[in-house]
């Protein structure tokens, strides 16, 4: 198999390159070339640090847990739940044609299926794929996209649940293909158009979940803002009595334009699959080099590190941070997202604050670095108090959010740990 996938950018598709993908037995290749016009107009950009604006054929090589595709083409794959939504309306469909007698096809959903499956309206940042046939991918355009309304939600919800306990029907996951697969993440979610008319993410309770998950997400995230961070709009809604996380999309706006966005594995060239070769301080080099506000960003993102070590956030993998397109070849830090309270997990981030500091969720790993995020110790103990006030009120602020005694009692060993101290003595 053969394949070439145009590949263009925005609401009002610019080319951008073409994807050629070979798939022969059980061996996949892939390789990007740019168009002309991109690689000769003023305002073209590279879309990846390892996709230079050349001419010709980029070709990308698969490391054995890694995509067949460029990264910041592979930042738009979905991944755990919306995979898990492909494969079983797979699944159901061939089921369906054996029980009339049809032949089908045999060979196995490969990773131009998965890519391609993606709801082209609510795909992550801007990128777009058109088919040879001259369609974009996953089959809606904007006229007529799959995104949802809020009203949808209790639907979503009950489909999405079906499909966790095994129970789901062939409408249940075609009705899920457009509106469940373009986020990645194990959980359940869902792309839905908020009463405000902006594009946004439903995260659903789980089956599996032992606490109130979505209460505490989004108890982060409120936490987040009121400790300075840039973060993601976040609010609880309910759905047939279940607590919702919606978050708001940062890679859109109203009108529906869309924002090119790339993941900090992708700036970094790291794999995703191998968090613990890459640091805060990568990051801080990658913006020293390609960010549009470099100093801003830096701080930014040592208030966030400081964030995470306070409500124990130690899910903060290289794709749980990320960048939106500014111009001229720079980029801006996006606003923080899948921030969580992990009571239950150890204390050791999955990004490590330096090479020399490890994994160490420390207030000491913190303080180490202020010198190469060049943040002047007055400076830092001012963002450092913030943030430590602002999580000190974590019980304060998850009463506001109609949490009960027992769901914070759930997320204490989070919030109340001996850096809490350790904040508050490098303060003093």
């Amino acid at each position: 198999m053969k394949r070439k996938i145009h590949v263009f950018m925005g609401s009002e598709p610019r080319p951008v390159g073409i994807i050629h993908y070979d798939f022969k037995g059980f061996r996949e290749n892939a390789a990007f070339q740019y168009d002309n016009d991109w690689l000769t107009a003023s305002d073209g950009f590279q879309i990846d640090p390892g996709l230079p604006l050349m001419a010709g054929p980029h070709f990308h090589r698969k490391t054995k847990e890694g995509s067949v595709f460029h990264s910041v083409i592979a930042d738009t794959e979905p991944d755990g739940w919306g995979r898990r939504v492909i494969l079983r309306s797979h699944m159901k469909r061939r089921q369906a044609l054996r029980e009339k007698g049809r032949k089908i096809e045999t060979r196995p959903l490969n990773a131009l299926d998965f890519l391609l499956a993606v709801d082209d309206y609510s795909r992550v940042g801007a990128l777009r794929f058109q088919d040879e046939a001259n369609m974009f991918q996953g089959n809606q355009s904007e006229a007529n996209h799959t995104a949802p309304p809020l009203i949808e939600l209790g639907m979503l919800l009950a489909a999405s649940r079906r499909v966790e306990v095994n129970t789901e029907s062939a409408a249940d996951l075609a009705y899920l293909l457009g509106r469940g697969t373009s986020l990645g993440g194990l959980r359940p979610k869902c792309t839905v158009i908020d009463d405000n008319g902006y594009l946004s993410i439903g995260k659903f309770p789980s089956v599996t979940d032992e606490r109130a998950v979505t209460k505490g997400e989004v108890l982060a995230m409120q936490l987040a803002k009121a400790a300075g961070i840039n973060a993601a709009d976040a609010r609880l809604v309910e759905s047939d009595g279940a607590p919702v996380a919606l978050i708001k999309r940062f890679d859109r706006i109203k009108s529906g334009a869309r924002i090119m966005y790339m993941s900090a594995a992708t700036m970094l060239g790291a794999e995703a699959t191998d968090p613990g070769t890459h640091s805060y301080t990568d990051i801080v080099d990658a913006l020293r080099v390609n960010g549009a506000d470099a100093q801003t960003d830096i701080e930014e993102l040592w208030r966030r590190i400081a964030f995470s070590i306070m409500i124990t956030n130690v899910d903060d993998h290289l794709l749980n941070h990320g960048f939106l397109y500014a111009a001229n070849g720079k980029w801006r830090l996006a606003p923080a997202f899948d921030l969580n309270p992990l009571p239950e997990r150890f204390r050791e981030l999955k990004t490590w604050i330096s090479e020399e500091s490890g994994p160490a969720a420390t207030i000491d790993a913190l303080m180490s670095v202020t010198s190469y995020f060049r943040i002047p110790i007055k400076r830092a103990k001012i963002v450092l108090a913030q943030v430590e006030k602002a999580t000190a009120n974590w019980h304060k602020e998850g009463r506001t959010l109609k949490m009960s005694v027992s769901e914070l009692d759930q997320f204490a060993d989070a919030f109340e740990h001996a850096e809490r101290n350790a904040a508050l003595l490098a303060l003093a």
